[in-house]
């Protein structure tokens, strides 16, 4: 027997309509190429949004083809994100920084008809022209005052195609399980790979977002994204502020600049903002360096890589703000686990909460969590075992796009296989130890090259830390601890060896320091490890 209740699919445009219904007064700020400090409400963006789906609606697509975006965050990118998605197209969101090959590759992979686009990005897609062939046309996201001359085929003004559509677009109604949107990996090793999401695990992915125990989103909110709006939905942002009311605050390409984030959470009484370790490395370091404080700022959700403790207390300690550790994965929606406090830790001296904090977080409702070995047992939650981190939920992906099962990612019971190595105690906070492919094993023990990062960032020397395995004769390899110094600081090798004793067991404590002028990371931020292996490959340890 059913229940008697409505079978009303779950829409990324109902987001949209119960925004402006009830949050239309909001304001949604962005900082864009043609506009330093663009305002309007999210009254204005959605019917404007509307007019988007209007206008594809006449270029002859059909429902499931792709439209792609490369652009920063801002006020035309999340029309674009509501008014494709909304209409029936799939917004596939494509990061600009990756390498000119593999935009190439998912442009030709995704099979995009069209492109639209930030100015900047004009002269990036005319040289990638001659590779992409099939993309029949580019709206580049201005107005007419600022629209250039262009070598791109088929090129119209953003603002010029919206114009003349009517704002009382009639949202199509369709299977909640149509796909909505497309991101694909960063693609560190082998080429990138699309994730398709769809309406339903879309809405839901939201809903989970907005909780008390994830980010706490309210209408009383001034949120920040510094996670890009094209990697994995920044964080689905886009729409948990909406379907909330809370007011959006958006950097357009100055997401790396410490001075101008500082403006705008000052200005805008931004109190929370979300963005991976790195983008907060340069926003403290500008605090530290102009005497600056955080006022506003309550609270900053960071993922994408490992929180530095380091980071975790400067963010509390000086500017009272509290550190939301989270994980998830391109695949994942993102969104995972969250770092929030359970009852029962009130009484927690601070050292164990910075402790607590440095973990990934527990579990959200939503997403299943299991470790197992290698044999594929699964482990218990006692904090001590640890094994491969897998996950299964409603807006966790069940395939690439166009693999079909090829990517070899997925387990036979139906769990996906995210290539991390965790533990979770029994409090079911999840601690991340490293990647499969990262893990240091010595003398067939495992050694965490994230714990020793973490270690190594607490020294006020070091500006940021990476630990690779390098061979060694006796015991297969050991860890070789790489680091960009802080701004004018001098550290010798063995004090920073020395750092590391009373903190982490004796004999993981790396064998050698590296010194370099920068780490290289990936289009997301992450530090990327394959370019170090490649860079230390021949490294000799000291015997």
């Amino acid at each position: 027997m059913h229940g008697l209740m409505m079978d009303t699919p779950l829409l990324i445009s109902s987001i949209a309509e119960h925004a402006a219904n009830f949050h239309g007064d909001r304001e949604i700020v962005s900082v864009t190429m043609d506009n330093p400090r663009h305002r309007y409400t999210v009254g204005d963006a959605v019917p404007r949004a509307r007019q988007l789906a209007g206008a594809l609606d006449k270029l002859g697509l059909e429902r499931g083809d792709r439209i792609a975006t490369i652009a920063w965050n801002d006020y035309r990118h999340l029309e674009i994100y509501y008014g494709v998605s909304g209409a029936g197209y799939v917004c596939h969101t494509i990061n600009p920084r990756l390498f000119p090959e593999q935009l190439v590759f998912i442009i030709n992979h995704a099979e995009d008809r069209y492109i639209c686009t930030d100015l900047m990005f004009v002269p990036l897609l005319e040289k990638l022209l001659p590779q992409i062939p099939n993309v029949e046309g580019f709206v580049i996201m201005t107005d007419a005052a600022h629209m250039p001359d262009t070598s791109l085929p088929n090129a119209v003004c953003y603002e010029t195609m919206i114009a003349g559509e009517s704002t009382d677009y009639d949202w199509p109604q369709f299977d909640e399980r149509t796909a909505s949107a497309l991101c694909y990996t960063s693609g560190t090793t082998g080429d990138p790979k699309g994730v398709l999401y769809d309406h339903r695990s879309t809405v839901l992915h939201a809903y989970a977002a907005v909780a008390p125990d994830v980010m706490n989103l309210s209408s009383c909110d001034v949120v920040l994204p510094v996670v890009p709006l094209f990697h994995v939905n920044a964080w689905g942002i886009p729409y948990s502020t909406f379907m909330t009311g809370a007011k959006l605050v958006m950097p357009g390409p100055k997401m790396g600049d410490g001075e101008a984030l500082y403006e705008l959470i000052k200005s805008e009484n931004v109190n929370l903002a979300l963005g991976v370790p790195t983008v907060w490395l340069a926003l403290l370091q500008y605090c530290e360096q102009s005497g600056q404080v955080l006022q506003s700022l309550e609270r900053t959700v960071i993922g994408g890589a490992a929180v530095p403790r380091a980071m975790i207390e400067q963010f509390r300690k000086v500017h009272d703000v509290q550190t939301i550790q989270g994980w998830g994965m391109t695949e994942m929606s993102p969104l995972g686990t969250a770092n929030t406090p359970k009852a029962g830790q009130e009484s927690f001296t601070e050292d164990q909460r910075f402790d607590l904090a440095t973990k990934a977080g527990r579990g959200i409702y939503g997403c299943e969590l299991r470790i197992v070995d290698d044999e594929g047992q699964v482990l218990p939650w006692d904090g001590v075992a640890y094994g491969a981190l897998q996950v299964r939920g409603p807006w966790i992906c069940s395939d690439y796009y166009k693999l079909e099962g090829a990517a070899g990612t997925h387990t036979e019971d139906g769990w996906f296989d995210t290539g991390d190595v965790a533990t979770i105690d029994p409090q079911g906070y999840m601690a991340i130890t490293d990647r499969t492919k990262d893990v240091i094993k010595s003398g067939g023990e495992w050694i965490s090259s994230i714990e020793l990062e973490n270690t190594a960032m607490g020294h006020p020397a070091v500006a940021e830390a990476a630990v690779i395995g390098v061979a060694h004769p006796k015991w297969t390899e050991r860890p070789l601890l790489v680091i960009v110094a802080a701004e004018g600081q001098d550290i010798g090798k063995q004090e920073l060896l020395d750092f590391f004793k009373g903190k982490v067991a004796d004999w993981w404590i790396p064998n050698d320091v590296a010194f370099v002028d920068e780490l290289p990371h990936t289009a997301t931020g992450k530090i990327k490890k394959i370019e170090l292996r490649r860079q230390f490959a021949d490294y000799a340890l000291p015997e």
